[in-house]
C-alpha cells in the first residue's frame, strides 16, 4: 500500500470538497424545467411533403393571380386552397366546418404563410373562396395548375387516359351562390385559352343516375378524368349532372382537351367513347378505345377468328391479330387481343353456366311432360316454346303420347303428353369458347410503325390510372366523406380540390419513384422488403411524428433520421426547407 506526503493529502482533501460541492449543487439545484409558454410543438409529419409539391408547382401564386386578392384580406384564396389541400391529404376526415380545429395541432404558419392562423381558416373564408374558384371558371383553374406542374415536372402527354365515375351524396341541393365581386384581370405570368375563361359557369344537377358506387337510392354528380400515361398524373378534371351518359360527352371532352395541349397527345379511353358520332367528332384526333361487342361486326369477329391467327404478344399472357375496317366512315385498325388468364375465368364460368342451365332444362322439360293437352299440335306447340328460352341446349327425342281419360274430365276421351330430353348444342357453345377471354381495341392510327400491336394494348392497360384517381378520391379517409355542402357551386368547386390533392399526390409519388429508378436505389416497403415502386401512403406513414418544436424563441424540427433525409432528397427542394431547422 502506498501512502502520499502532506501535500497530495492536501490536494485529495481538496477535490473531496470540490466533488462534494458538486453533488451537492447538483441535487440541490435540478434542471430547471420551462414554463409552459416557452415550449410549443406542433406537428408536421408528412404534410411538408405536400406543402413542398405545391410550392414547387407555384400553386398559391396561380390561384392568386387567377381570381385576385382583396385588400386587407388575412389570407390569400392562394393560401386557403394550399390549406384545404393540406386537410384533404391529412387522411384525418375532418369535415369542413372542423377546418379550424385541424390545424390547432398543426404548425400552420410553417406549412402555409407567415401570419397565418388556424383562426382564419374557418368555414366563411372557405366558402367565399370556393364560390370565386366557380365563378371563374374549375375546368380553367385545374388544367392551368395541372399543365403547369406537368411541365415542371417534366410529365409526358404523349398519351391521356380518359374516363368517369360517380360521386354520391346526401341530402338536398339547391343553388344559393353568392354574389362576389372581384377584379377579373388578365396575367402575363398565365396563358389560358379565352374561349374557355369567358365562359359562363353553370352549376351541374345534383340528381340520380346510373351509380358506379352501387348506390341508386343516393343523388350523385359525376367526375371526369384525364390523366397522363405517364405517372397517372390528373391533367383534365370537369365536374358533371349526375345523370350524364359517357357517351354523351366523351367525344367533346377529348376535343375541348386537345385543342388546350400543344402535344399531339393519344387520347386512349374505354368503350363509351367509341360511338359513330363521338369518332365523327375526334376526325383530327389520334385515338384508341375498346370497341363493344353490342357492335355485330366485333361480336362475329371474336367469335370466329380461329385460334391460329393469333400471334403471341410481347405482353405475357396475351395473345394479338389485327384487321382493318371502316366503321362510322373511319378506316380504323382493330386489334383483337386474347387474354390467357380472362379465357380461364371465362370458360370456367361458361361451364357453371351450361350446367346450370342444364339442370334448369331438365326441371322444365319434367314439368311439362305432366301437363295434358288437347291435341298434338298444342303439346309440340308448348314444347317448341320452351325450347326457345334454352341458351346452351336443344331438344332431342320428342315423343308426343295419347292419353285416354274419363269423359267427365274430357268429353272427347282423350289427351296428349309430351316428352323429350336435352343435349348441348355444340355450335352455340363452341363459338362462346372460342371468343372467351377475347376483346377488340381500335385506333385511327393505321401504320403499325407508328403505334405497334403491343404498344396499343400496352395503352390500354394503362386505362386504369384513371380508376386508380377514382379509388384515391373514393377513398374513406378522403373528402368523399364530407360532400355535405349546401350547394351545387361549392360541391363543384371541393370536386376542383379533390382533384389538387391528386394531382399532388401522384406528382410527388411519380417524383421519388423516378428518383430511386434513375439512382438505382431502393427504399424498404410495409414489409421491410426492398421496392423503387413505393406509393406515397407508405411515405407519409414513413414521416409520421415529426414536429415542429419552438423552445427558447428557437425553432427545431425533431425526429429528424437518415432514412427520412434520403427520401426528402429524392424530391423537390421546396419539400426538404420543410424539414430544415428555422434559423
Amino acid at each position: 500500500m502506498k501512502f502520499c506526503n502532506k501535500d497530495n493529502e492536501k490536494k485529495l482533501i481538496d477535490n473531496r470538497k470540490r466533488n462534494d460541492l458538486i453533488t451537492t449543487e447538483v441535487v440541490e439545484h435540478p434542471v430547471v424545467k420551462l414554463k409552459p409558454q416557452e415550449m410549443e410543438i406542433q406537428n408536421i409529419d408528412h404534410l411538408g411533403i405536400v406543402a413542398g409539391i405545391i410550392d414547387a408547382i407555384g400553386l398559391v401564386e396561380i390561384i392568386n393571380e387567377l381570381i385576385g386578392e382583396e385588400k386587407g384580406e388575412k389570407v390569400s384564396p392562394g393560401r386557403v386552397v394550399k390549406a384545404m389541400i393540406l386537410n384533404g391529404l391529412g387522411f384525418v376526415s375532418k369535415p369542413l366546418y372542423m377546418f379550424p380545429k385541424y390545424f390547432e395541432t398543426i404548425a400552420c404558419e410553417h406549412l402555409i404563410g407567415a401570419g397565418v392562423k388556424p383562426e382564419y381558416l374557418n368555414d366563411d373564408k372557405l366558402g367565399r373562396v370556393m364560390d370565386k374558384l366557380f365563378i371563374k371558371g374549375l375546368d380553367t383553374i385545374f388544367f392551368i395548375i395541372a399543365l403547369k406542374a406537368a411541365q415542371k415536372f417534366g410529365v409526358s402527354l404523349l398519351s391521356s387516359h380518359l374516363d368517369s365515375s360517380s360521386m354520391h351524396v346526401h341530402g338536398e341541393y339547391n343553388t344559393s351562390l353568392p354574389e362576389v365581386i372581384f377584379e377579373n384581370k388578365q396575367t402575363e405570368n398565365i396563358q389560358y385559352s379565352e374561349e374557355i375563361a369567358v365562359k359562363s359557369p353553370t352549376e351541374i344537377t345534383i340528381t340520380y343516375g346510373y351509380s358506379r358506387d352501387h348506390r341508386p337510392d343516393l343523388k350523385q354528380f359525376i367526375i371526369e378524368l384525364i390523366c397522363s400515361g405517364d405517372g397517372d398524373i390528373p391533367i383534365f378534371l370537369k365536374l358533371a349532372s349526375g345523370n350524364q351518359s359517357d357517351s354523351s360527352c366523351f367525344g367533346k371532352i377529348a376535343v375541348e382537351y386537345q385543342k388546350q395541349l400543344e402535344v399531339n397527345s393519344l387520347i386512349v379511353a374505354d368503350c363509351a367513347l367509341y360511338t359513330e358520332s363521338n369518332l365523327k367528332l375526334m376526325s383530327d384526333l389520334r385515338w384508341l378505345c375498346r370497341v363493344p361487342l353490342s357492335i355485330k361486326a366485333a361480336h362475329s369477329l371474336i367469335s370466329t377468328l380461329p385460334e391460329l391467327e393469333f400471334l403471341d404478344s410481347q405482353i405475357p399472357g396475351y395473345k394479338l391479330t389485327s384487321t382493318t375496317v371502316n366503321y362510322a366512315g373511319i378506316e380504323q385498325r382493330w386489334l383483337v387481343v386474347q387474354s390467357q388468364e380472362r379465357r380461364e375465368s371465362d370458360l370456367r364460368k361458361l361451364s357453371q353456366k351450361i350446367t346450370k342451365a342444364e339442370s334448369k332444362a331438365v326441371q322444365e322439360l319434367k314439368k311439362l311432360s305432366q301437363e295434358k293437352f288437347a291435341c298434338e299440335a298444342d303439346a309440340i306447340k308448348a314444347l317448341s316454346k320452351l325450347s326457345k328460352q334454352f341458351k346452351y341446349h336443344l331438344i332431342q327425342e320428342r315423343k308426343v303420347t295419347e292419353i285416354k281419360s274419363n269423359k267427365k274430365d274430357n268429353p272427347a276421351g282423350r289427351s296428349y303428353q309430351i316428352s323429350a330430353t336435352v343435349s348441348q348444342n355444340e355450335s352455340k357453345i363452341n363459338t362462346e369458347v372460342l371468343s372467351a377471354g377475347r376483346f377488340i381495341i381500335a385506333t385511327n392510327i393505321l401504320e403499325s410503325n407508328e403505334l405497334s400491336h403491343d404498344l396499343m394494348l400496352s395503352e390500354y392497360k394503362a386505362q386504369q390510372s384513371c380508376e386508380r384517381g377514382f379509388a384515391f378520391l373514393k377513398d374513406p379517409l378522403f373528402f368523399a366523406d364530407s360532400i355535405f355542402l349546401k350547394s351545387p357551386e361549392r360541391i363543384e368547386s371541393l370536386g376542383m380540390i379533390m382533384g389538387l390533392c391528386l394531382l399532388v399526390y401522384t406528382l410527388a409519388q411519380r417524383q421519388i419513384r423516378a428518383a430511386l429508378k434513375d439512382s438505382q436505389s431502393t427504399i424498404k416497403n410495409q414489409l421491410g422488403k426492398p421496392t423503387d415502386r413505393p406509393t406515397l401512403r407508405w411515405i407519409f406513414q414513413c414521416f409520421q411524428s415529426i414536429h415542429l418544436v419552438k423552445l427558447n424563441q428557437e425553432i427545431h424540427i425533431s425526429n429528424s433520421t437518415q432514412d427520412r433525409d434520403f427520401i426528402l432528397n429524392l424530391l423537390p427542394n421546396d419539400c426538404l426547407g420543410y424539414y430544415k431547422k428555422a434559423t
